[in-house]
């Protein structure tokens, strides 16, 4: 899928809302949907088929957290939340359910549209490619290798999943939760999240230009971590 002339769906249920994304997003070349109720949404989301979904999580009829599950149930097309609520456990319920980022109201449009554009090269880049290129960084997922402006890094099994984990899912937010399960496994959760922040360490000490200042694995607090792309 191109990202030029993308279809994003629009839920939220304030008009003025509504009307500043859709004049934004068709500014940047985007077709716009607009859905006002959590059911309309659900039925655009079905016969419209978006490319990708602005939701608002505080709909009239129901809550957004809730068309997500529903949403989940049967696609994965990406999802962005962008909602007034700004409580850690709330963006941590939204990104565990399934969307793939979260933008706190009041936000700067630029921002938005750049999230936009990761989720939607992010699916697009979605093949059976062996080699990624993230940034500076060259991932060989067939020979697990990792090099770094043309010099091989050696990674540990651990650090290696670590760094897959979060390189393919590259300019979005991964909740500590989503890291444990995929990375030490389900049953591991309670036992190895001690471990998240000791990798998440001894990866930016051989990946960062300045570890101590981290620009490409940068920390959401309380939440999770995200890789940066560069572009």
């Amino acid at each position: 899928m191109s990202e030029d002339g993308a279809i994003i769906l629009v839920i939220d249920d304030e008009p003025q809302m509504r009307k500043l994304l859709k004049v934004t997003l068709q500014a940047h070349g985007y077709q716009v949907v607009e859905a006002a109720t959590g059911m309309d949404g659900l039925r655009e989301a079905t016969t419209a088929h978006p490319d990708l979904i602005v939701l608002d999580l505080g709909l009239p009829d129901m809550e957004g957290i809730d068309l997500l599950a529903q949403i989940r149930e049967w696609s994965q097309i990406p999802v962005i939340v962008v909602t007034a609520r700004d409580r850690e456990d709330e963006k941590i319920r939204a990104l565990d359910g399934g969307a793939d980022d979260y933008v706190t109201k009041p936000f700067g449009m630029g921002e938005l549209v750049a999230r936009i554009r990761v989720a939607l090269r992010h699916v697009a880049n979605v093949v059976n490619e062996p080699v990624m290129r993230v940034g500076h960084l060259v991932i060989d997922l067939a020979q697990r290798g990792v090099e770094k402006d043309g010099e091989r890094v050696k990674l540990t099994k651990t650090e290696y999943d670590l760094l897959k984990v979060l390189a393919v899912n590259a300019g979005r937010i991964m909740t500590h939760r989503q890291l444990l399960q995929q990375v030490w496994g389900g049953q591991a959760y309670d036992t190895a999240s001690h471990y998240l922040r000791i990798y998440i360490g001894h990866l930016r000490k051989k990946l960062e230009d300045d570890p101590t200042r981290p620009q490409m694995i940068v920390t959401e607090p309380g939440i999770g971590y995200r890789l940066v792309t560069d572009e």
